[in-house]
């Protein structure tokens, strides 16, 4: 029996190519939150703790802190919402959460977005942001204050501006994380 001499396999020219598999269409559903989403919501939290420094955090964050926060949120009326696919993985999260505990900044409050890291990149912190600002004002909410940091968030800037956003401040070095120091970008929207 003889042996049969290798061949390489040819490859046809890219018009006689199959087509690739399309990608997988990236959907989701924006809801308000529920507590049983609490825990999802944290491990996408304190994946940014422990890897970033778009937040100020260096400790993760307990499920009783962000439940407690979750049901302060949810008493003042206020938007908690989250993202998730049609198998009902949660693949972001936004909230509103007072500016200021007095009495006189009622009507104001600081918004936070995270993602998760496989859904970044993928037009869902803006529709997280509009859904978050049509909900704040339905709220009563008439100020929206982001505090965002001044290095490695850039997206972050740019989504914000994008919405109507003003800069209204930068304090640099307030922050300490990672052996660096960080400042924080201000921004403001009037929701009127």
């Amino acid at each position: 029996m003889l042996e049969e001499e290798y061949q390489p396999r040819r490859r046809l020219p890219p018009h006689l190519q199959p087509a690739p598999e399309p990608e997988t269409a990236f959907e989701y559903t924006i809801r308000p939150a529920v507590l049983a989403d609490i825990p999802d919501v944290r491990e996408i939290y304190n994946h940014y703790v422990m890897n970033s420094t778009v937040t100020f955090d260096e400790k993760a964050t307990s499920l009783t802190e962000l439940r407690r926060k979750f049901a302060h949120v949810t008493k003042l009326g206020m938007p908690f919402l989250v993202a998730e696919n049609p198998r009902g993985q949660i693949l972001g999260y936004a909230y509103v959460y007072p500016w200021k505990e007095k009495a006189a900044y009622r009507y104001t409050v600081e918004n936070s977005i995270y993602l998760g890291p496989a859904s970044t990149g993928k037009g869902l912190g803006k529709a997280l942001l509009e859904r978050l600002i049509d909900d704040s004002k339905a709220a009563g909410i008439k100020e929206i204050i982001a505090v965002i940091a001044d290095k490695g968030a850039d997206a972050s800037i740019e989504l914000h501006r994008n919405f109507g956003f003003k800069q209204i401040g930068h304090m640099g070095k307030v922050g300490f994380k990672f052996d660096r120091w960080l400042g924080t970008v201000l921004m403001q929207k009037s929701l009127k």
